[in-house]
């Protein structure tokens, strides 16, 4: 591994509760181009103080995830329309002091849509109402899906996210069924109150036809698991967190690796 130095360029994520997912997927290919860069996680006390660390200190990058993703927007100088038209952002860049905010979370979501072939006349259960969900929504609706629900206990949120993209919301979907069911909450992520809980009812999953979890810690998630014990299609948020961290790497750097680099990195990112 290349040794620490003054040259080295930083790109940073911050999370409420960081993993180590893109700290080894960055760092792998970092090392495998012979770039002399380096990513670190962290869990800022602080957002305003951390963003104005990213601009004073010349970081080159900065990933955000949850529960940042939305209140991000006011510290930075430009958006990209990536970010600009679902309001939320998991990517910042650095060019001399000023920083664009971009979301690559549409776009993974969007080709993990069309890799599964999901069809748009199923029916969806959404569950979630933050920055992430926009992202999911945003990619559901503009593949050409029309019934979906927004299942979120925050009635503001989950309103005006369902409204925006013409999708109904209620606050809780325990009777209900779909062919598509996705969770974009914490619930199964590593660490968290409920890791060990599931975002929807066995009855549901029974009842699904494709089980998507947008947790990318751990890999396999409850729900993941019971997705895969009842013989549904399953969408990680490990496949999520690959594509959205590949186009960060580029935005970042300008390069974009070749499909088996990539793939190894993804194979390193997951032997955690």
């Amino acid at each position: 591994m290349t040794m620490l130095n003054k040259d080295m360029t930083l790109c940073i994520s911050l999370s409420a509760r960081p993993s180590n997912n893109g700290t080894r997927f960055h760092n792998f290919l970092y090392e495998e181009l012979g770039l002399n860069w380096i990513y670190k996680a962290f869990a800022p006390t602080d957002l305003a103080q951390a963003i104005a660390g990213v601009r004073g200190l010349g970081i080159r990058g900065c990933a955000i995830s949850m529960p940042f993703k939305e209140d991000v927007i006011a510290l930075v100088d430009r958006m990209d329309p990536s970010a600009t038209a679902i309001d939320s952002v998991n990517t910042i860049v650095n060019d001399d002091g000023v920083l664009t905010a971009y979301n690559t979370d549409y776009s993974a979501i969007a080709q993990l849509i069309e890799r599964n072939s999901l069809d748009p006349a199923s029916t969806v259960l959404l569950r979630g109402s933050g920055g992430m969900a926009k992202a999911t929504a945003a990619a559901f609706r503009d593949a050409g899906f029309r019934r979906v629900t927004i299942v979120a206990r925050n009635e503001e949120r989950g309103r005006a996210l369902a409204d925006l993209y013409g999708f109904s919301w209620v606050a809780d979907a325990a009777d209900a069924t779909a062919d598509v069911i996705v969770n974009i909450t914490p619930i199964g992520m590593a660490g968290g109150a409920d890791e060990h809980g599931l975002s929807f009812a066995e009855e549901q999953i029974t009842a699904a036809s494709v089980v998507f979890d947008v947790v990318a810690l751990p890999a396999e998630t409850p729900l993941v698991r019971a997705g895969r014990a009842a013989g549904k299609v399953v969408i990680t948020g490990a496949e999520v967190a690959t594509l959205q961290a590949l186009e960060q790497f580029v935005l970042y750097t300008g390069i974009r690796p070749s499909a088996a680099q990539v793939q190894a990195a993804e194979e390193y990112m997951r032997a955690q």
